[in-house]
């Protein structure tokens, strides 16, 4: 029953029209059966050749009209499993889209992404320990909150990358990740990649060359002259000709914004006046 109801309305046509032919071409096998000098003992093969052609025509209409079905692929309009990566669960951005209900499908954490997590939570190095314990972290969250597969299938060779990327086609599903390389190495393998940087880029405001901000230079740039400001998403800014402004908060004018799938990096200037009042 709980079948017949999530069956697409699609179906029915297809499986009534095959009811209908079989029944049909049961009645033209059934005459010769009644022709016949046979009584009441006609009506029980009569029966029973309906029942075949009938359920046969039923049969054949469904799967002319599911052939995906039939064939174990997946529903049209199923949504591909995301399958996350060391780097997308460490950034923790990946909790913030799904708890949004934007994400859809199954989310999967291959197993020994988690190992690589353990790993690096385990490190001697104290940054990668705090990073590797993030993740963790942000794991856990996500297995309160959003139903989340861990998928033990580890029959791969090759480093957690080339894993991960056969693991993702297998499964029809895609790549969720910040790892600008392995962003590449999907699209050259032909795997689907979902970026976390990309969508953090497409929702940031649009800024224009000619236009000014206000921000905080905070460090000296790499090249000569050059300051290094942060909007609040966490936008590089290098401002020229603000080394010398380290600390103070200034208007900048806009001169060229980058945008790569490692990120958005804005150029700026300090305006004539700023430079004289500095």
């Amino acid at each position: 029953m709980d079948k017949a109801q999530s069956a697409p309305p699609s179906r029915y046509p297809f499986a009534l029209m095959g009811l209908l032919a079989g029944a049909a071409f049961a009645a033209l096998m059934t005459v010769p059966l009644f022709l016949l000098p046979l009584g009441g003992y006609a009506f029980l093969p009569a029966a029973a050749l309906y029942a075949f052609f009938m359920g046969c025509g039923y049969r054949m209409g469904k799967r002319w009209e599911t052939p995906a079905e039939a064939e174990g692929a997946s529903a049209p309009g199923r949504a591909c499993p995301k399958v996350l990566d060391t780097s997308a669960i460490i950034d923790g951005r990946i909790l913030d889209i799904c708890r949004t209900g934007f994400l859809e499908g199954d989310i999967v954490v291959p197993a020994f992404v988690l190992d690589e997590l353990r790993h690096i939570a385990d490190s001697a190095d104290a940054l990668r320990r705090s990073r590797g314990r993030r993740g963790l972290d942000v794991l856990q969250k996500l297995q309160e909150e959003v139903p989340l597969r861990i998928e033990e299938k580890d029959d791969y060779d090759g480093e957690v990358d080339v894993k991960l990327l056969r693991l993702a086609r297998d499964l029809k599903g895609a790549v969720m990740t910040n790892d600008y390389n392995l962003n590449k190495v999907a699209g050259v393998a032909g795997v689907p990649v979902l970026n976390v940087n990309d969508l953090a880029g497409a929702l940031r405001p649009n800024v224009l060359p000619g236009e000014e901000m206000t921000v905080r230079v905070i460090r000296e740039g790499r090249e000569p002259g050059q300051g290094v400001a942060y909007l609040e998403d966490g936008t590089m800014v290098v401002v020229e000709n603000g080394r010398r402004r380290v600390g103070e908060t200034l208007n900048a004018e806009v001169t060229t914004v980058l945008q790569t799938s490692a990120g958005r990096m804005i150029f700026a200037r300090v305006p004539t006046d700023e430079n004289r009042a500095g």
